[in-house]
């Protein structure tokens, strides 16, 4: 039943006849905070409501007493076919041109012709600046027929890797371990405390989605996106999942006033990548269950979504890739198209089978071509990032045109397209009967629901004081750095070398450093060299190892791809070669893929594996002020050769590993 939209409400009894029963009202909270900067005010029965089309009445949709499904059903049935196709865009805010900050002149037409009102940020800058931001672009919405709320989403600004359309830089956000990190301390309590803390910080500055947690495993260790997993072992992912949609989303009952958006990604096979490629990547575009237990291997694969649903998630992205062959799971027979497409994925199994009612966000640009520098790469001479706008994930669709996509996507379960504003594509489908009006409808109030859930529509503005006050604040801090102390796992400690502490005082230590600060190490009380021969003790960071095989692409340039080993030339390699020539070494390895150690452990004393870490951090567990407490989320080959042979879709399945899964030492 639909509700009129233009209807003043009654007080009294005369409300509960309007309203078909007083049954149908949820019961009346207490007054909800109301902000606004040009939408008038109303009361009606001692009570305020924001008078959001300005008619003068209060609405149904603008009646904050009434259950959230009754008002979105009823906002949508008042709104014209554009405006609910807008809804199912998830665009890109439009930034100036040196991309320093957004564009404000750009977004108007995005918001009030084009009827967007969901944007990705990744726009950076101290906390008061992006809620200043956001508050000028809700401000805008306001001018709006129906002065829908903005959502804004992010993807993840709390961890140290940053990746183009994969993270952003932290900026002043407190600082945590890499997803991988939080698996190594294997702790789902303080994962929900982090995600917790990352919804305050978010709903300081604005933000009301999250781009995140990834429910992908990493069984393919050469893959870039392992360090935004849980690791490779699927029920230490489910609980770690179900515990970030927790923190994100304030509980388990779903959504709510103080809830951010969390978007499960990416539903489902993404880890099991063919060869270890990404599916960002035309050459990459294959997830892949090969011999005749695929249905068991891809039912791995779709365990730690299980702990998303526990939790009620709100949203859930598809993956890019396709599957490199048949795989078929109860009866259901995956399509040969990149997640955003199958209807065997998003209706038969999501829908279906997990019986999940949220919103389905496709990952970003799937209706956009890949051809030219796409397909090909960039042109000698010419960075690849010059053709970031016409990046494009069309795969298994690269037939059809664009309009044809947006009316598959749709049809195979798809609520909103990612990166994208072009909702005429899908005003032009329903007008020539390739959707009906009722799919929209749906899709439209899936949307609208969340933000009425959320609160938006009451309160869509931040206070730019208390952002600042609470974004990166002392205690937020103290967390994330006890967390990147208790990450790191302890490969190594021959001699018992660590903690230094145990050899005596470190006051005055000659110590020789590679990738760390010396103003750091002499805080704590050593006296950093130029050369280790002059050294007691050497410390050395280095990265996993990685080859850039595709640098035309842009993914090829920022992702990290190829071997795991290191090699002569490497210049992390090189510095521990110099080092443990002549002093005892101490090796601490960022493991964002499962880096193969067998050349580096034969030189250090020590080595330590780290998810994204401070000097500071370090220091303290070094020095034996803290210890390291992490076991490993995934193993680590022995040898190139060994990771090559393993199966893009098992866990656990190295040929003699380095050192297995749960490996980890402590002092």
């Amino acid at each position: 039943m639909h509700y009129p939209l233009f209807r003043p409400l009654a007080a009294g009894a005369a409300a509960c006849a309007l309203l078909a029963g007083c049954a149908m009202r949820a019961p009346a909270p207490a007054q909800p905070q109301l902000s606004t900067r040009t939408v008038p005010l109303i009361e009606v029965d001692g009570l305020r409501f924001r008078d959001l089309n300005r008619n003068g009445k209060l609405d149904a949709y603008e009646d904050w007493r009434l259950p959230a499904r009754v008002r979105a059903a009823s906002l949508v049935a008042a709104m014209r076919l554009e405006e609910k196709a807008g809804l199912m865009m998830h665009g890109n805010l439009a930034m100036r041109a040196d991309g320093s900050q957004p564009d404000l002149a750009a977004m108007r037409p995005l918001l009030l012709e084009r009827h967007v009102s969901t944007f990705v940020s990744r726009q950076q800058g101290d906390a008061g600046q992006l809620a200043a931001v956001h508050n000028r672009l809700q401000e805008l919405a306001e001018q709006s027929r129906f002065a829908i709320p903005v959502s804004l989403s992010t993807d993840p600004r709390n961890h140290f890797q940053y990746t183009v359309g994969q993270t952003v830089a932290g900026g002043g956000f407190s600082q945590w371990p890499e997803p991988l990190g939080l698996a190594a301390i294997g702790d789902p309590a303080l994962t929900r405390r982090f995600a917790d803390i990352v919804r305050q910080e978010y709903l300081a500055t604005g933000f009301t989605q999250s781009l995140s947690p990834q429910a992908d495993l990493a069984t393919e260790p050469r893959w870039p996106r392992v360090f935004s997993t849980f690791g490779e072992d699927a029920a230490r992912a489910r609980r770690q999942v179900q515990a970030w949609v927790e923190g994100l989303q304030d509980g388990d009952r779903g959504l709510h006033p103080g809830s951010v958006v969390a978007v499960v990604k990416h539903w489902a096979g993404y880890g099991a990548a063919k060869d270890g490629w990404d599916s960002h990547n035309p050459w990459g575009r294959f997830m892949s269950f090969p011999g005749p237990n695929s249905a068991d291997h891809f039912a791995y694969h779709l365990l730690p979504f299980d702990g998303a649903f526990a939790a009620k998630v709100a949203s859930v992205m598809p993956t890019y890739s396709e599957p490199d062959g048949r795989v078929e799971l109860d009866g259901v027979v995956l399509d040969p198209v990149g997640g955003g497409y199958s209807h065997a994925l998003l209706t038969e199994l999501l829908r279906g089978k997990k019986g999940f009612d949220g919103v389905v966000l496709s990952d970003w640009a799937i209706t956009n071509d890949c051809a030219g520098p796409c397909l090909h790469g960039a042109p000698e001479g010419v960075t690849p990032l010059a053709f970031f706008p016409q990046f494009g994930t069309p795969w298994g669709v690269e037939q059809l045109g664009k309009r044809a996509r947006f009316v598959k996507g749709v049809n195979a379960g798809l609520d909103q397209f990612g990166g994208t504003e072009e909702a005429s594509y899908l005003v032009e489908a329903v007008r020539a009967g390739e959707l009906p009006v009722a799919r929209i409808d749906a899709s439209a109030t899936r949307i609208l629901l969340q933000k009425f859930q959320q609160g938006l529509f009451e309160n869509p503005y931040v206070d730019e004081a208390r952002a600042l006050a609470t974004v990166g604040k002392p205690a937020f801090r103290a967390e994330g750095l006890e967390a990147q102390r208790r990450s790191l796992v302890l490969l190594q400690n021959k001699g018992g070398l660590l903690p230094l502490t145990a050899a005596g005082t470190n006051a005055g230590r000659k110590v020789w450093l590679h990738g760390v600060d010396a103003a750091v190490a002499a805080r704590y009380g050593f006296t950093p060299v130029a050369d280790p021969a002059q050294a007691e003790l050497a410390i050395v960071r280095a990265a996993t190892p990685f080859e850039v095989l595709h640098p035309r692409h842009i993914f090829g340039l920022l992702a990290h791809e190829g071997s795991l080993a290191f090699v002569d030339g490497n210049p992390d390699y090189e510095a521990i070669k110099r080092a443990s020539s002549h002093v005892p070494t101490i090796v601490t390895v960022n493991l964002e893929r499962a880096a193969i150690l067998t050349n580096v452990v034969d030189k250090a004393g020590a080595v330590l594996a780290n998810f994204g870490v401070s000097d500071e951090a370090l220091f303290d567990v070094l020095t034996g002020k803290a210890r390291p407490e992490g076991r490993l989320p995934v193993e680590l080959p022995s040898s190139m050769a060994a990771a090559a042979r393993q199966r893009p879709d098992l866990p656990h399945d190295s040929e003699n590993p380095l050192f297995p899964f749960g490996f980890g030492l402590s002092y």
